[in-house]
């Protein structure tokens, strides 16, 4: 069994750009990409995506609009911005940068 783990709160906007860089999604559907393709390592709660996609969306990085599901239903689908598309890419080198000094931290004696 894989332990869960709780998101950084530094790695959750990272990981919202990056799922969103994919393809539009809807909050929930952007919560499961994260848990699929961390292999059901990470898990966003509704408590931290919800906020973090509307401080991504007043930010300027994402942007939302309504559709219809198949069911009828009317769902908030949000997207990257050009903006976005730039802040991934700022985001992704400052985590590298620290996963490279975690590891070489971790990586002494």
């Amino acid at each position: 069994m894989t332990p869960k783990t709780d998101l950084l709160q530094g790695s959750l906007d990272l990981l919202i750009l990056k799922t969103l860089h994919l393809e539009p999604l809807h909050g929930w559907a952007v919560s499961k990409r994260i848990q699929l393709l961390s292999r059901g390592v990470l898990e966003v709660n509704q408590g931290s995506l919800y906020p973090a996609l509307y401080r991504l969306r007043d930010r300027g990085l994402i942007e939302s609009e309504f559709a219809d599901t198949d069911e009828g239903r009317r769902i908030k689908v949000y997207s990257l911005t050009r903006k976005g598309r730039a802040a991934l890419e700022r985001e992704r080198e400052s985590w590298r940068l620290f996963s490279d000094a975690v590891e070489a931290i971790l990586a002494a004696g």
